[in-house]
């Protein structure tokens, strides 16, 4: 039978519609094209695809079941290394990862890897309502700091071996940037919360409302009788540029207007959360996030919404995928632009003119691409005199985030970077500070979730291999 050289589309809302609703932009494969999707697997016996996962999911064994129609079976397969396959299945990017790996995709388009991915989670969610056989206690107490993918990866490896896992999470609703920082158009909410009761079904506590550092600390979690402690705490300190007028009225960080949106539900006509609905908004930066900004802004009634990069569309550093969505909803992109001035409206001789203070500018500057940089990316060169004012009235600002600080500073013996992100063993995810360990943003800075899923995991295993030691002592 001769192989589809293309990948089988992915349905989705069209484009005039879609950027003016927060449904779900990507719709699903039905059964049939899934089947026909894992039909171009190739099943390679050394499995490169697996090499390209962060979290070893044994891919061909999973897409076998898919092509024989076993989509539990499946569903089985993945959830052996993966403890939120729905999320992955929309979020994760297959393309620099396993789909890279793919030996099909050297003369074709690779598998659709993370669509399956998605389909299989999706299929078990709706037809799946059996009991979850639980594991024998250990008697071992484990406490998980943060439940964002790396949080929830850690405690579901760890309660699947049988340990008593507490999730503490700072905010009302558990599930770390996957609540608040990933649109609903990208990534239901509802999906996020099935994954976490599937959690809480083996075991899992999960306590909201709790700032470790603040409500308690790392050495009272201890105190308490927890054994060993993982920090998955995120990084949700943002960055701003520094340049004038970043703190005029309708100057957002990403951070906090995802979350007003996302967390806080101030898309929805009666929520009680603020936002500012700019009609002319720009978005700074060029990765995830910024494409998140940019077409929330443009679903909260935004006419014009731009992208200011100071790369070019070949470095910028988003998925291919959510670039594309972008452009076909109408966001546009000023690449080879850097902000050098927000500009603020001033009315002296009206002291109580409520748009007194108001951004109503962004002074760009032109850029070149010059020599590559340390990471090899070609640096951007601003051009003198070629400055030029975009009018606006929003600026969302997404040039990265850094670890909060609260943690290593009310936590002695822990020891951080320049950028505040905790150290480890990269093996292990073990930290300064015995019993301690960490991964995710926490770690690394602003990264994926797929990345942060593979640090939970990896430093689960190190946790259970460093408590069986203590026990047998």
């Amino acid at each position: 039978m001769a192989i589809n050289p293309k990948k089988n589309e992915m349905p989705v809302q069209e484009a005039k519609e879609r950027a003016r609703n927060f449904k779900e932009v990507a719709l699903g494969y039905t059964p049939e094209i899934a089947v026909a999707e894992a039909n171009r697997c190739l099943n390679c016996k050394n499995k490169p695809c697996v090499n390209g996962c962060p979290v070893n999911i044994q891919i061909p064994d999973f897409i076998t079941k898919v092509k024989e129609g076993d989509f539990e079976g499946a569903y089985q397969v993945i959830s052996q290394s993966s403890s939120l396959p729905a999320v992955c299945g929309r979020v994760c990017p297959q393309e620099t990862q396993c789909e890279s790996k793919c030996t099909l995709g050297i003369k074709f388009e690779p598998v659709g890897i993370g669509r399956l991915e998605r389909f299989v989670a999706d299929w078990h969610n709706q037809n799946n309502h059996g009991d979850i056989e639980l594991p024998a206690p250990n008697g071992h107490k484990v406490a998980v700091v943060g439940s964002g993918p790396s949080g929830l990866t850690c405690a579901g490896d760890l309660a699947k071996k049988g340990y008593k896992v507490t999730v503490f999470e700072a905010l009302h609703l558990a599930g770390g940037v996957l609540v608040y920082g990933i649109p609903e158009f990208r990534l239901p909410k509802t999906i996020v919360q099935k994954e976490v009761e599937t959690l809480k079904k083996y075991g899992v506590d999960v306590e909201t409302n709790v700032v470790v550092g603040k409500t308690i600390t790392i050495d009272e979690l201890f105190e308490d009788g927890y054994e060993a402690v993982f920090v998955g705490s995120g990084a949700g300190l943002p960055r701003f540029m520094g340049i004038p007028g970043e703190s005029l009225k309708g100057v957002y960080s990403a951070n906090e207007f995802l979350t007003r949106s996302n967390l806080m539900k101030a898309y929805k006509d009666d929520s009680q959360t603020p936002i500012l609905r700019g009609k002319n908004v720009a978005v700074v930066g060029g990765g995830n996030v910024a494409m998140d900004a940019a077409r929330t802004a443009l679903r909260l009634g935004a006419d014009n919404v731009y992208i200011v990069y100071r790369r070019s569309m070949d470095e910028l550093p988003a998925r291919k995928e959510e670039v594309e969505h972008a452009q076909e909803e109408g966001i546009k992109f000023e690449i080879l632009r850097n902000p050098v001035e927000l500009i603020g409206y001033n009315n002296p001789d009206n002291k109580r003119d409520p748009k007194n203070g108001s951004v109503i500018g962004m002074k760009v500057i032109k850029c070149e691409l010059g020599e590559p940089d340390e990471k090899g990316r070609r640096r951007p060169v601003e051009v003198p005199g070629s400055e030029y004012v975009i009018d606006v009235d929003c600026v969302i600002m997404s040039i990265g985030t850094s670890p909060n600080p609260l943690i290593k500073n009310t936590t002695a013996g822990l020891e951080v970077n320049r950028h505040g992100g905790i150290i480890v063993e990269e093996e292990t995810g073990k930290t300064s500070k015995e019993g301690v360990y960490a991964g995710g943003d926490a770690v690394t800075g602003a990264a994926t979730v797929i990345l942060a899923m593979g640090a939970g995991k990896t430093a689960a295993k190190a946790i259970d291999e460093y408590l069986s030691k203590k026990k047998t002592k």
